[in-house]
């Protein structure tokens, strides 16, 4: 009986390693700009991801959505106009030998948090307040108005906060988690091998003071390196013609399962509140331009990213698009293996390069943006002209990528 709870044990864990995520929690005492951020690298079956403008809590939101859930019933990442933002990785070492029926419940979950939340503390009134069990298996990475950033590591009865304000929790100033938690079962879980790929990210642009989103964005959540073998594939193809050069993605933190990343940078003291900048790659990170969003800018968010009803978003379909073209073996277990010169070539025509020249002057216009609008407040029409231009920028570089 032992042998056989072991087997199905790992059966479970390998069925739901579709649905892992790579995150992590950021102080803004580390960051560059010394504003906090969350960031989620998200791995689902759910490949088709859009934005939506929420006003069905106590606070409007932004949230990523499943491109069917038509009526926006579960988020996986997003931030309110208090500044309480929240993300999420699932966990698979816990709530083990609990034989409830009641579980999946973190999108439902961080719906009602951005509906309800202006801060941590309230975000853990609602944890202590829920019924048991939660339903829930997952980290929660959260960050609020006031500078707080924590991780909480949540079963189907309790929680365990981590810090990242606190030295002692977090003496880099960063906290990330994959799909095993420290108060679960050790050895048991998923993404180990990724959670040591970002620390090695996270430790060297902590070293040399490169904590930023732009660095996190085109650097982490594209990143194309694999800890244990020791090998830097972007750094290797970066020198080899255009051609089929085919490496196993499969433990990577970017990989065919990935749908999306959701950065939220965080406001300082005296920032309006809802001005958190909400950094998205809706779609394949890989094939999916990086593009912010403001609460303060109202329900019309760039056209790119969002759908009525059950559709998919324009960008999601764009960078659907690419993908295919970098994983084109659909048969048996092909869908590990990546075509590396797809994204990277000696040519410098790999779509990962061509994002990133033309992510450049995104990053460069939204900085500019940023400063002037914490210092002077944007109207709505301000933000939304801002997000007009986005979303021409946005058509014209996937023209240029043939699409």
């Amino acid at each position: 009986m032992k042998n056989l709870l072991s087997l199905l044990l790992i059966l479970v864990v390998f069925a739901y390693q579709s649905f892992a995520c790579t995150t992590a929690v950021i102080s803004g005492k580390y960051t560059k700009d010394g504003r906090p951020m969350i960031w989620k690298l998200r791995d689902t079956e759910n490949f088709e991801n859009k934005l939506n403008y929420f006003t069905d809590g106590k606070y409007p939101y932004i949230g990523m959505i499943n491109s069917n859930d038509e009526k926006g019933e579960q988020v996986w990442g997003g931030s309110n106009s208090k500044g309480f933002a929240i993300m999420n990785s699932a966990s698979y070492n816990v709530n083990l030998t609990d034989t409830t029926s009641f579980k999946d419940q973190e999108g439902y979950f961080m719906k009602l948090a951005l509906q309800t939340c202006a801060n941590l503390e309230e975000f853990e009134q609602l944890l202590k307040d829920r019924p048991k069990p939660m339903g829930l298996a997952a980290h929660f990475g959260v960050l609020d108005a006031k500078g707080n950033a924590a991780f909480y590591e949540v079963n189907n009865q309790t929680f365990t906060k981590f810090d990242a304000n606190d030295p002692t929790q977090a003496p880099n100033g960063y906290i990330l988690r994959t799909n095993f938690s420290f108060t679960g079962k050790k050895d048991i879980g998923y993404g180990f091998i990724r959670f040591q790929t970002a620390q090695d990210l996270f430790y060297q642009a902590d070293s040399c003071g490169n904590l930023n989103a732009q660095t996190i964005i085109q650097d982490f959540s594209r990143c194309l390196k694999h800890a244990v073998l020791k090998k830097d594939f972007r750094q290797e193809f970066e020198s080899t013609p255009y051609g089929a050069h085919f490496i196993n993605s499969d433990d990577m933190i970017t990989r065919h399962g990935s749908s999306s990343m959701i950065l939220i940078e965080g406001i300082k003291k005296g920032e309006a509140s809802d001005m958190n900048t909400i950094w998205t790659q809706i779609g394949f990170p890989n094939t999916s331009i990086a593009l912010p969003v403001w609460v303060k800018g109202g329900d019309s968010l760039p056209e790119v990213l969002t759908a009525d009803g059950s559709g998919n978003c324009p960008l999601n379909k764009m960078a659907l698009n690419l993908k295919h073209k970098c994983y084109p073996i659909s048969r048996s277990a092909g869908y590990k293996y990546l075509n590396v010169s797809e994204l990277i070539n000696s040519e410098k025509m790999g779509i990962m390069q061509q994002l990133e020249l033309a992510e450049i002057k995104i990053f460069k216009n939204t900085s500019d943006s940023i400063n002037e609008w914490h210092k002077n407040q944007p109207t709505i029409k301000q933000i939304q002209e801002y997000y007009n231009w986005l979303d021409e920028y946005t058509n014209l570089t996937y023209q240029m990528l043939g699409n």
